[in-house]
């Protein structure tokens, strides 16, 4: 077979997997960023979550640079001081059981639904090679080949099969469909609780216990991925609690890092994740010196609840003011809980990537999703005075049309 090069369309050596906005960063500090010429920033994306705390927080900066200092890295083939306090920690924050660290979101994804499948074999019987994941469309639990099986959006599966059986996809938000997909077959539901990468999209207040429920009278476990969603950002430490339903499995990830290092971690039942036993899974890099280091100096500022409180007041004016430019006619929409929002662009006015230019040029800096929507989640620890400052470049700009 003969194969046709395909011209670079990136500058350089980089592959071209993204397409950022015009802005080259260089440092930051708390809610701003600032380019080489020393341009100043307002960060309304946050990493997507990874980063809220804001950038460089000093506790999680100091906890970092302790632990250079003392040992990064052991392989889980040996056991290290900080391994353990962390799992107790973070299994406290949660109200969990057990907790296994990983590194990215993505592998905690992928851990949870190889756990979910061996535990439906080995504790319900569920027949060798038939276990079947009931997952919700419009998903983004990342961008592995299992993961892309079962999403709905077209840029991330398109061009990557086969594709990996064992998935069962419903509408979001119906709860009646979830029930009726569930089979003899079926060992778990995983969704996220709030849909971020969608556009922040929230679910009925009935849906998740209406889920719960569900999981319950079919003896299924019901994973939660609160990578996005979870550590403060709703006003809550994790998202389910919004609704009072307690997940079997949780997924988290993102700001568990601090801003600093990818960490990630399934926490939950003992049961379901003790099926993972020695040499059934596992990872060179998961819940490594420095990773434990900096994990529990974010779980220790969650401890205090503050910045779940701070989540919730600022969220509130947050949602407020952009349902006043909703009614003002500037926004087609809006959804969002505690510091998280989707906001929709009158595709009269122009294209969410328009918006987000045009934001740049004020300084402030926003991300794009699914055309015409942005995502808007500032570091929980941002100024209200430079959060309303941020809202009112919004709306110059909106009304700049």
């Amino acid at each position: 077979m003969t194969v046709a090069p395909i011209a670079s369309t990136a500058p350089g050596h980089l592959a071209h997997n993204y397409h950022p906005l015009p802005v080259t960063l260089s440092g930051g500090e708390g809610a701003w960023v600032h380019d080489a010429a020393g341009r100043e920033y307002l960060d309304l994306l946050a990493g997507y979550s990874a980063l809220n705390f804001g950038h460089r927080h000093p506790a999680l900066v100091a906890a970092a640079q302790a632990q250079l200092d003392r040992l990064t890295l052991t392989s889980r083939a040996f056991d290290h001081d900080l391994l353990h306090p962390f799992a107790d920690r973070l299994a406290a924050l949660t109200g969990t059981q057990m907790v296994l660290p990983m590194n990215t979101g993505a592998e905690a994804v992928e851990t949870a639904i190889k756990a979910v499948r061996k535990w439906g074999y080995e504790a319900c019987g569920v027949k060798a090679g038939s276990a079947s994941i009931v997952v919700a469309d419009g998903n983004f639990h990342g961008r592995t080949t299992t993961i892309v099986s079962f999403s709905t959006d077209p840029d991330a599966r398109r061009g990557f099969g086969p594709y990996t059986p064992g998935f069962r996809t419903v509408p979001f938000g119906d709860a009646a469909a979830l029930a009726a997909a569930i089979d003899d077959t079926t060992v778990a539901v995983l969704l996220e609780p709030i849909q971020g990468e969608s556009g922040v999209v929230v679910p009925p207040d009935d849906y998740l216990p209406a889920v719960r429920a569900a999981c319950d009278d079919t003896g299924v476990l019901l994973v939660a991925d609160e990578i996005q969603s979870g550590l403060g950002r709703t006003g809550t430490t994790l998202a389910c609690e919004l609704w009072g339903v307690v997940p079997d499995l949780v997924l988290l990830g993102k700001a568990l890092g601090g801003g600093i290092l990818p960490v990630s971690a399934v926490v939950g039942r003992a049961d379901v994740l003790g099926v993972l036993t020695p040499g059934t899974h596992g990872s060179t890099f998961g819940g490594n010196p420095l990773a434990c280091a900096v994990g529990l100096a974010v779980v220790g500022l969650l401890e205090t609840g503050e910045h779940q409180a701070c989540a919730r007041t600022l969220g509130a004016h947050l949602q407020s003011r952009l349902a006043a430019l909703v009614d003002e006619g500037l926004l087609a929409g809006h959804r969002g809980v505690g510091l998280w929002a989707g906001i929709d662009v009158d595709p009269a006015w122009g294209t969410g990537r328009d918006l987000c230019e045009r934001l740049l040029e004020r300084r402030v800096l926003a991300k794009d999703t699914h055309g015409s929507t942005i995502r808007l989640a500032p570091p929980l620890t941002i100024a209200p005075d430079d959060l309303d400052w941020g809202l009112d470049q919004l709306t110059a700009t909106l009304r700049a049309r």
